[in-house]
């Protein structure tokens, strides 16, 4: 029996012989050219909106392929995914097994600081209409009490310093733009795909703020030229194991090096802003919307604020992922409860939207045996995660002079895991941008020596 390790690199010359791994294989596929400039290149990008753009041009065809941008140096996986030339397979595992899908989408991939050259020719490419980005909270550089740009953050200082060797995002996307304006093509859209309130206009502010530091006419341009939509994401993407390797080996015969996990559910809400125009994706079950707010608070309220409880009382609890957490009675009838009498009330959907019937498939989500998410991997970056996870709904409940004895055993659960150790003894890591000042407070409030 063939190993992965044995079998022929996925590339594009197989793909003839994968038609059952390809979406809508009966259909003619042609390579498009790059029009969209992803920064983040991870797993989640690559198991949704990646996804969604392939069948939207396969759905009404045009120019969107993806650049994929690497922010951190991973050389590694720019060259993984270009040995296979972009290709790369998504497991979907679901409770009646895995279904393996080979994505086309993604045309290119670049390493920051290794390409910056290469980067910003592309972006610079009036070919390019739209720039995305799933960098997580932490890479706004943004100050959370202004929600300008974080002029104490080190790397943000850089980039003032040095304009045209930026490596921050905010940094890319303000040199990027100025060179924009001054060869006279029209700005991109610039589309955040991350877990954060608001998300198009928190990126904004950012970028206007970065731009205000140095030129105050760049920065009133970007304000009244570029679009900044904001967006709504769903979907459970866990990190990628040796299961997902074997998975996608066993079922394509070939060597996948880069596979991506997920559910099967998928949701995107998207305002609907894009002057330079955008993929189809309205035709292949995304939410096209004039305003994403409401959606926006159900999913980081119901699912990641619940998602974050369950990471930590898991870490804590000995818990391992997060399956077994809701598989406890306790913990399911907690997150329940948590959802049901406390954050629920706190939203104003559309009558469209049923908040009952979303907490219960959010349940059965969180208990897909198959998928083994990590609660480790949802542990990390608490410091940006639990202000519009948690303190948000807290803050709505206190407004209405209402309890929130489950959300305060929330954060209270995030401190508690800061001690570095389970209730058993067994240590683990603290995965954070500000790890060691909180540690450091940890310690001091449990009286420990700080290790």
């Amino acid at each position: 029996m063939s190993t992965p390790a044995s079998l022929p690199r996925l590339n594009r010359q197989a793909l003839s012989a994968l038609h059952e791994h390809v979406l809508s294989p009966q259909a003619a596929w042609r390579e498009p050219g790059i029009g969209i400039v992803h920064l983040g290149i991870g797993n989640f990008h690559r198991a949704h909106q990646a996804l969604y753009t392939e069948e939207a041009m396969l759905a009404e065809g045009g120019d969107w392929g993806i650049c994929g941008v690497t922010l951190q140096g991973d050389v590694a996986k720019r060259d993984a995914l270009m040995e296979q030339q972009g290709l790369y397979s998504v497991v979907e595992r679901g409770p009646d097994g895995a279904k393996v899908t080979v994505v086309r989408a993604l045309r290119e991939v670049l390493a920051m600081p290794h390409d910056s050259d290469a980067l910003f020719a592309r972006l610079a490419d009036p070919a390019v209409r739209i720039v995305s980005l799933t960098v997580t909270e932490k890479g706004y550089y943004r100050d959370a009490k202004t929600g300008d740009v974080a002029l104490d953050d080190p790397a943000v200082q850089h980039d003032l310093s040095h304009p045209h060797a930026p490596r921050t995002v905010p940094g890319i996307l303000v040199a990027a733009l100025r060179a924009r304006r001054d060869a006279a093509i029209k700005p991109f859209t610039v589309l955040s795909c991350d877990n954060l309130a608001h998300n198009g206009a928190a990126l904004r502010q950012v970028v206007c703020s970065f731009a205000r530091q140095s030129d105050t006419a760049l920065a009133d341009w970007i304000a009244a030229e570029v679009a900044f939509p904001s967006t709504m994401v769903d979907r459970i993407v866990p990190a990628t194991t040796d299961a997902e390797h074997a998975s996608a080996a066993a079922a394509l015969g070939y060597r996948d090096a880069v596979p991506v996990p997920c559910e099967p559910f998928r949701q995107w809400v998207i305002e609907d802003h894009f002057p330079a125009g955008r993929p189809a994706w309205h035709a292949v079950g995304a939410q096209l919307v004039d305003d994403v707010t409401p959606y926006e608070l159900a999913k980081l309220r119901m699912l990641n604020g619940t998602h974050s409880t369950l990471a930590y009382l898991s870490m804590l609890g000995g818990f391992a992922t997060i399956d077994e957490a809701i598989a406890e009675p306790a913990v399911r009838n907690l997150i329940h409860a948590m959802m049901t009498h406390e954050i629920a009330p706190t939203l104003d959907m559309p009558a469209s939207f049923d908040v009952a019937v979303y907490r219960d498939a959010l349940l059965e989500r969180y208990a897909n045996p198959a998928l083994k998410h990590r609660c480790a991997q949802i542990a990390m970056d608490g410091s940006q995660k639990i202000p519009p996870r948690l303190l948000g709904t807290i803050a709505a409940r206190i407004a209405a002079n209402q309890p929130f004895a489950r959300l305060a055993l929330a954060v209270a659960a995030w401190m508690t895991f800061l001690r570095g150790h389970a209730d058993d003894g067994s240590r683990y890591d603290i995965s954070d941008p500000l790890a060691g000042r909180l540690k450091t407070l940890a310690a001091s409030a449990n009286g420990e020596p700080q290790r």
